[in-house]
């Protein structure tokens, strides 16, 4: 029964890579068939439509919640002229200095990966970011590699991914976060390394030929007549990580926090309405997708800890899974191309489905295979070719998403090493 379960699940990745089904759906069917084929019944206890469906869509609803509030943040530094008037000072700052540009909109970039991720936060760090870099000499691949390395540095302190881990793998918030303080150094040292080493690796190109056109949104050219935003809106990225990780305020009110702020430091009182509505409305438009994907999460893990699942592949995960820390360190390892292409262990997909797997079996604790995820994540989030924020980046600099994967695959596999170094010391 368990090959037949594993046989189900390379179905599924083959037909997420080939475009056969989405994702989102893919991991619903992924789910249903598991079920089935482990003995659930149709309805009752343990069962497809009462455990699976109605219990597993709504799981991670803490999750779409914290997303939901994010991708709204994430809309109101872009509407207000936080992200584009942090990148602006930086850009002024460096000068013609190609090295110092590239570090500035890095620490933007890190700032706003805290905030929200995948394409809004490429784009909200990008958009000004990668022409000042090319236009001072940096090269391409290097520019869109950049942001993208300034987004995962600042991914283990995005509350949303916080929330994701905590209710995916069903441990506490803390324990998620002690691992991401541990994973962050090692993503930002990541992060620094590739700006040094790639920003003159070719030396300075000057071949930027992007024509700035005039803004054409309403919120576009309202940023362009109100200017900079105030100095201290600038500090609105700090303030639920602040909170949540120096208060310890739960991860919903500090996100909520964050959009108060945002809102009561940028926006007159008569026109606050309005924005809050328009920049949530927004933020839903962003955050469909993600939550959609979360729904269908949430149902896949459901079926892979049914009894009838976990009795199937304990044995056969058992068997193929290392127990000793440096066996533990070097597989996972060299399986982390396994998480490129929306492969069997990208977290965002059937990973999650194996990571349910390994906990419910009981083979690691939860912060193992929090370990586990968390540094493969730091991976997907980079250098996928096929992940929006990867696609975006490289095409507005002008390069394909594969340059930017091969560019950037080394520096986010010493992070993925990083963290399974940490976690077979210290959590295994």
């Amino acid at each position: 029964m368990g090959i037949i379960i594993l046989i189900i699940m390379a179905a599924g990745v083959v037909a997420m890579l080939t475009r056969k089904l989405p994702t989102a759906f893919a991991l619903v069917l992924l789910g249903v068939v598991i079920a089935l084929v482990s003995g659930a019944p149709l309805t009752g206890k343990n069962s497809v439509l009462d455990t699976v469906l109605q219990e597993g869509a709504p799981a991670l609803a803490a999750t779409m919640i914290a997303i939901l509030l994010g991708s709204w943040l994430g809309k109101l530094l872009d509407e207000t002229g936080i992200a584009g008037t942090l990148v602006r000072k930086i850009v002024e700052f460096g000068g013609d200095r190609p090295t110092i540009v590239a570090l500035g909109v890095l620490i933007v970039s890190t700032l706003i990966g805290t905030v929200t991720g995948s394409a809004p936060a490429a784009m909200l760090a990008g958009i000004i970011g990668i022409p000042a870099m090319i236009a001072v000499g940096i090269p391409k691949v290097t520019a869109a590699g950049t942001v993208l390395m300034g987004i995962a540095a600042g991914m283990p302190f995005e509350l949303p991914v916080w929330q994701f881990f905590s209710s995916a793998l069903d441990m506490p918030v803390h324990d998620v976060r002690h691992f991401m303080i541990q994973l962050f150094p090692f993503a930002l040292f990541a992060a620094v390394m590739f700006v040094l080493i790639e920003s003159r690796r070719k030396g300075v190109e000057h071949a930027w030929a992007f024509r700035t056109e005039a803004p054409r949104s309403k919120a576009a050219r309202r940023r362009a007549e109100l200017g900079d935003a105030p100095w201290y809106a600038l500090l609105t990225p700090l303030v639920p990580l602040v909170l949540a990780l120096g208060l310890d305020v739960a991860i919903i009110p500090s996100l909520l926090a964050g959009v108060l702020y945002a809102l009561v430091t940028t926006t007159r009182p008569g026109e606050m309405n309005r924005r809050l509505l328009r920049t949530l409305y927004s933020g839903f438009e962003v955050a469909a997708a993600p939550m959609t994907l979360f729904v269908a999460i949430g149902i896949l893990l459901a079926a892979v800890k049914l009894p009838g699942a976990i009795d199937a592949l304990e044995p056969l995960v058992r068997a193929v899974t290392p127990e000793n820390p440096i066996l533990f360190v070097v597989v996972f390892a060299l399986l982390v191309p396994l998480c490129l292409y929306r492969g069997p262990l990208n977290v965002y997909g059937l990973g999650a489905g194996i990571a349910g797997v390994l906990i419910a079996t009981g083979i690691y604790p939860a912060i193992a295979v929090l370990g586990i995820t968390a540094s493969y994540n730091q991976v997907f989030g980079v250098a996928d070719p096929t992940s929006t924020q990867t696609v975006w980046a490289a095409q507005y600099a002008g390069v394909s998403p594969q340059q930017v994967m091969v560019r950037t695959l080394p520096y986010v596999w010493f992070v993925a090493l990083g963290g399974f170094v940490v976690t077979a010391a210290v959590h295994l």
